[in-house]
């Protein structure tokens, strides 16, 4: 449909209408300070004090201290609750809203008087209560391995409350919903509220539980927004008087995962559309009608590309005409119908039970208010589809809150496609499956911007989500997969149609988060958690699909990936066959345009469909399993029909395939298939599958069943129009099998053997590169002509010792190595590390930026030469420039929650200070940045919003002051409104505090993405 000015302007208007009504922007006077969350319980708290009683009655605790009281409530063994009443009344607002879990199995806990403490015990843990004052802290249940400890007792001011943890050594954070650009929290302060930020740093689907690998998660019960604060006192606030949470004990990840979506919750079980591509417009506006839409339709048949639901009406005021028939129209090209909503969901009975709805994305415009609004909101679109038909409900929303994933898809926001919206998105879904959040996603290269190359790439990965969709009608170009044309469509249609056939593994994936809480999209840390490596940056920009695919997305405009992180395990490259032995970091990954790096774990027994571009199609005949044979392994797949909520009755069915296989060596590779158990309507009776071994030796025969030896074939053309039989290709990725059985019941097991063949990569004598890498870490950032210490470590992480181990820096041109310590190393045993010590400068006069340095190590195995290189990517920095972490930034006005002033001195050019959206707050408007010491200044940048142009300034003024009460202009003037960095000059002159004020920008408005003030002279 192409861009629509009247789509942008409804848009504009709604925005405003919702954040002046939903977030009441703060107004700040000249000297005051900008709102900063609480990193701690503030000097002024109130902290509860000495226990002056203590009761039992059953498995719930009653302690008072002083008029305060605190009820600890076992529910299970390893789920209990401290709910706090300052004034000895216990409340609890939200009620049945976010826990639905009330009926528990019969449990039994003991307490005893320990002196110093009382010990409230179960099977799985000990709480400890100590007495002066009334702290808490958590045990295993040897009363001796320490889970948590309050640093201090609960506090509380007029209305907020506290509680204060100490920080373990190694302890990490994950969880707090979705939180744009992030996934692990330790050293972070994260809001927990409603947030209209779509952009990195923002939280559109923030949740009030968090889980640490010390083996224990918290979920603070409430409505209330509050922040948490993962420094060296973890402090999670609430702005609510009482404080309530639920703990719970791992020690594992899932299962505090599965605990908390047990609380509050399971995720959605997706109809099968819901796992397909999904497409979004308005076709009711600008002379056109609903029906439209199905031109759209027929672009993705004629494009051979999969689709599983539309949108028709995706756009403010669009509405729709004709929809039964455009519906029927729709499903008779096998795509489910969608509706968007602007304002509730008043027609349910029509638009669900005769129109044929059964998909509906709520937006901001309603859902805006977030916390039990939105909540309400997705219950009602989500029981709407239920009640009106015999479909499982499919909501999508933004604005959710804990207990939103039991009944929608959570999604990121309107951004604008670019390179670093990839970027910042690939932790974002990382992080909300680690807050419970199973089903999360975001629009198909924005919904703004965009570009033939980001819609690709941003295609590629997302293929690899368990949800996916596109939005046209906000850009100048559609969104639709074919709009770029070739080679962009071809690349487009060949993950759309991988995605496809992978719909069985994706769709188990489901039904497994479902039931566990689980997510389908995992970070690292969730399979690998004692790997320190999965906890930081690292593993920062992959993430896991199940247990069987890593999916590591370009999201740089480059044809190569640095930085892949491959966990301990044999790892085959999905394209290539190439096979690696982790753990290890890949650099210099070959990735042109049309190659996402992709890599499948050996062991791995991947269910496939045939080729096909819905789950409607036609009989999901055959079944293929594509086996990464290694040991022994296997992989339960789960069927239904798909759509109906059947499944909860019983109507589904297991299968589980066996494979076992040698360890990185020759012999026989066994696949046992074992029975599809239960039933579903739909289901086949019958059917034959398809088996690709990957394996680089070829078998000697194969066998099936009862000694029955299948038929060998020289060409795949004669294998594939054969019944039965098999076929090896050596030059399909370094050797597959391909192992075709007739048709067979599904309600019968079999089992076929491959002799004489081994694992995959298997190819004598077997040598794979050791798992090695290199870590190059500085301390702090770099300015230039001064030294810097660069420690560059060689981490054998191998079972074998590795000898000559030689260390080498590359630095940019004009650099100097100064000195060097330790380059050489004679031998390195399995799981010990060496380091290697450079002092290195940059001249003077470096340009601030980012520069590369590259560590290059040789070594020696068994004879073998190896080496490796570890690029480092490093900053320097203008030592004239006072560095923002010492600065604070008020405003008279800013957009509180998602643009505050702040944001204009947190060194992130994505985040941004956006004066009052309402636009109530006319121009001139300033933003005053205190420096927090006295300098010698004559030069200011200001850097405009980097996505957008509202807020560009147009005409400005500069003052500056000592005291920040009498104000001298040092600078005025005008710029032309796009997005380059501008620069004041200005006379030298003392100041601690300098105002910008804006005195005319685009639309009305103000806004910064960065500020920066910088000193005279180095003295």
């Amino acid at each position: 449909m192409g861009f629509s000015k009247k789509k942008v302007f409804m848009f504009l208007v709604i925005c405003t209408l919702i954040l002046s009504v939903f977030s009441t922007p703060k107004i700040h006077t000249e000297a005051a300070t900008s709102s900063e969350e609480p990193s701690s319980a503030p000097e002024n708290s109130e902290v509860i004090g000495d226990i002056t009683n203590f009761s039992a009655e059953g498995n719930t605790y009653t302690i008072s201290a002083g008029e305060a009281k605190v009820r600890v409530i076992f529910y299970k063994d390893d789920l209990f609750r401290i709910w706090l009443a300052q004034d000895g009344k216990f409340t609890d607002p939200a009620g049945d809203d976010i826990v639905v879990k009330k009926e528990f199995s019969k449990l039994e806990t003991k307490w005893t008087d320990k002196g110093d403490y009382y010990a409230i015990a179960s099977k799985d843990v000990v709480l400890r209560v100590y007495k002066k004052p009334l702290k808490f802290a958590l045990y295993e249940a040897d009363n001796k391995t320490l889970v948590w400890e309050e640093s201090q007792g609960l506090s509380w001011t007029e209305d907020q409350t506290y509680q204060s943890l100490k920080q373990g050594e190694e302890e990490q954070y994950f969880g707090g919903g979705m939180q744009n650009g992030r996934f692990s929290h330790r050293g972070e302060t994260i809001s927990i509220s409603a947030n209209y930020n779509w952009n990195d740093g923002g939280n559109p689907n923030a949740a009030p539980f968090y889980m640490s690998n010390a083996g224990y998660g918290v979920f603070r019960n409430t409505f209330a927004p509050g922040s948490y604060a993962f420094l060296d006192t973890v402090t999670s606030a609430h702005n609510e008087n009482r404080f309530d949470a639920f703990y719970f004990h791992g020690p594992d990840l899932k299962q505090i995962i599965n605990g908390y979506t047990e609380l509050t919750g399971r995720p959605i079980m997706p109809p099968i559309y819901g796992l397909e591509m999904g497409d979004a417009d308005c076709y009711n506006k600008d002379g056109q009608t609903t029906s439209d839409a199905l031109k759209v339709a027929d672009g993705y048949i004629e494009h051979d590309m999969p689709v599983g639901w539309m949108l028709v009406n995706d756009g403010y005021g669009c509405g729709y005409t004709g929809l039964k028939d455009v519906s029927k129209e729709l499903m008779d090209r096998n795509i489910t119908l969608g509706l968007w909503t602007e304002d509730g969901v008043a027609n349910q009975e029509w638009e669900v039970g005769e129109a044929g709805v059964r998909v509906r994305k709520l937006d901001v415009a309603w859902v805006g208010p977030g916390y039990k609004f939105a909540l309400d909101a997705a219950k009602e679109a989500f029981e709407g589809i239920e009640k009106y038909s015999n479909a499982r409900g499919f909501v999508w929303m933004v604005e959710g809150w804990a207990g939103a994933q039991r009944h929608a898809v959570m999604w990121t926001g309107d951004q604008s496609g670019s390179w670093e919206n990839i970027r910042f998105h690939i932790p974002t879904i990382m992080g909300s499956g680690l807050s419970g959040q199973a089903f999360t996603t975001g629009d198909i290269d924005g919904i703004f911007g965009g570009s033939a190359k980001t819609y690709v790439r941003d295609l590629q990965w997302k293929a690899f989500l368990p949800i996916m969709m596109s939005m046209s009608g906000w850009a100048a170009k559609d969104k639709q997969p074919w709009v770029y044309g070739e080679p962009y469509t071809s690349i487009n249609r060949k993950y759309l149609k991988l995605r496809e056939q992978l719909l069985p593994y994706i769709y188990t994936l489901s039904a497994e988060a479902h039931k566990t809480g689980v997510p389908p999209v995992r970070a690292t840390v969730l399979e690998y958690p004692n790997d320190p490596k999965t906890w930081d940056e690292t593993t920062k920009y992959q993430f896991l699909l199940g247990e069987s695919f890593l999916v590591a997305p370009v999201y740089k405009d480059e044809e190569k990936r640095d930085g892949i992180y491959l966990p301990k395990g044999t790892w085959v490259d999905y394209w290539t066959g190439d096979v690696y032995k982790g753990p290890r970091i890949i650099n210099d990954y070959p990735a042109p345009l049309d190659t996402l790096p992709l890599f499948v774990k050996a062991g791995a027994n991947i269910p496939m469909w045939p080729e096909m571009n819905s789950f409607r199609e036609k009989e999901k005949n055959p079944l293929t399993f594509d086996i990464y044979p290694n040991g022994t392994s296997e992989f339960t797949l789960y069927e239904d029909d798909g759509v109906t909520r059947e499944y909860k009755e019983g109507a589904y069915a297991t299968q589980t395939i066996k494979t076992t296989a040698p360890e990185n060596g020759r012999g026989n590779v066994s696949i046992a298939v074992g029975p599809s158990v239960g039933d579903y309507d739909g289901k086949l009776q019958s059917r034959e599958y398809v088996f690709s071994v990957h394996t680089s030796k070829k078998p000697a025969n194969v066998g099936i069943s009862k000694g029955k030896k299948l038929k060998q074939f020289t060409s795949k053309e004669e294998w594939e129009q054969a019944k039965e039989g098999w076929y090896y290709d050596k030059e399909d990725r370094n050797g597959i099998a391909y192992v075709k059985t007739s048709s067979l019941p599904t309600d019968e097991g079999f089992n076929v053997t491959l002799y004489g063949t081994g694992s995959v990569g298997y190819n004598p004598p077997n040598k794979l590169d050791p798992a090695v890498y290199g870590e190059v870490k500085l301390e702090g950032d770099v300015y230039p002509d001064t030294q810097t210490e660069v420690k560059s470590t060689f981490v054998n992480a191998d079972d074998s010792a590795v000898k000559n181990v030689n260390l080498s820096l590359n630095v940019p041109e004009g650099w100097e190595i100064l000195d060097t310590t330790n380059e050489s190393h004679s031998k390195v045993d399995a799981g010990k590390s060496a380091t290697t010590t450079f002092i290195v400068q940059a001249p003077e006069g470096t340009k601030e930026g980012n520069y590369k340095l590259s560590l290059k190590a040789t070594y020696e195995q068994r004879g073998e030469q190896y080496s490796f290189t570890q690029p480092k990517e490093v900053f320097v920095v203008d030592p004239y420039k006072i560095p923002q972490s010492e600065m604070t930034a008020s405003a008279t006005s800013e957009q509180s929650g998602s643009d505050p002033a702040r944001n204009a001195i947190d060194g992130n050019v994505n985040s941004m200070w956006h004066t009052a959206w309402s636009g109530a707050d006319k121009l001139p408007q300033s933003i005053t940045i205190n420096l927090n010491d006295t300098y010698n200044i004559n030069k200011f940048t200001y850097l405009p919003r980097q996505a957008g142009s509202n807020g560009f300034i147009t005409k400005y003024k500069l003052y500056v002051s000592e005291d920040g009460s009498e104000y001298i202009e040092v600078s005025s003037g005008t710029w032309t409104a796009d997005k380059l960095e501008k620069t004041i000059n200005f006379d030298s002159v003392n100041a601690q505090y300098v105002k910008f004020e804006a005195i005319e920008g685009n639309g009305g408005f103000a806004s910064a993405a960065e500020l920066n003030v910088f000193k005279s002279s180095l003295d």
